[in-house]
């Protein structure tokens, strides 16, 4: 973008209308229900996403609370998160989360569950949500993973999210604080 271009305004462009399902091959996206609840709590007791998420779940009643801040944060226009399904089974979770529509930038983060990693699940989904918010309007969609996540390394590498920096200590997981990956995209590079 030149610098006499002014960003557009989002604000209220996003909450006018329910949060989209969005599809990608036999994956479809779609906002988190109640009955998703086990999914949730098979997810969060993971180790993985434990390590890179410091979330734990036991109980319905927190999967059901988890689940039902979506819509909240969806009208806010501060987070979206989509539940990656292939028919009924929940496979795992995309989010533009940290969306500033003032800025026209926000947080890719997903995460899947065990059965559909190393699949290439993650990057299709990811991929569907970044096209979504470009096509509304955001500019620069980030990505930030712990140094030490190759996993999160290899998917933001495939969607061409290309590597910025590191920072220095930045984010606090179970073991400590980790220096992170930042990757970006912007709307120039599609």
């Amino acid at each position: 973008m030149s610098p006499s271009v002014s960003p557009v305004v989002l604000a209220g462009r996003i909450n006018r209308n329910a949060q989209p399902v969005l599809r990608a091959d036999e994956l479809t996206l779609r906002p988190w229900l109640p009955c998703d609840a086990p999914a949730v709590l098979q997810a969060f007791s993971d180790p993985a996403i434990q390590r890179w998420h410091r979330q734990a779940m036991t109980s319905e009643r927190e999967a059901l609370a988890w689940i039902g801040q979506w819509s909240d944060r969806w009208q806010a226009e501060r987070d979206a998160c989509w539940a990656v399904t292939r028919a009924a089974e929940v496979l795992g979770r995309v989010s533009l989360r940290a969306i500033s529509l003032a800025a026209g930038i926000a947080q890719l983060t997903y995460w899947m569950l065990p059965a559909s990693r190393g699949l290439g699940v993650a990057p299709r989904a990811a991929e569907q949500v970044s096209r979504w918010a470009f096509e509304m309007g955001i500019h620069r969609l980030e990505l930030h993973h712990s140094v030490a996540n190759t996993a999160s390394c290899r998917v933001a590498d495939k969607l061409g999210f290309p590597l910025e920096g590191t920072l220095r200590s930045a984010l606090l997981h179970q073991d400590g604080w980790h220096d992170v990956h930042l990757h970006a995209q912007v709307a120039d590079d599609r």
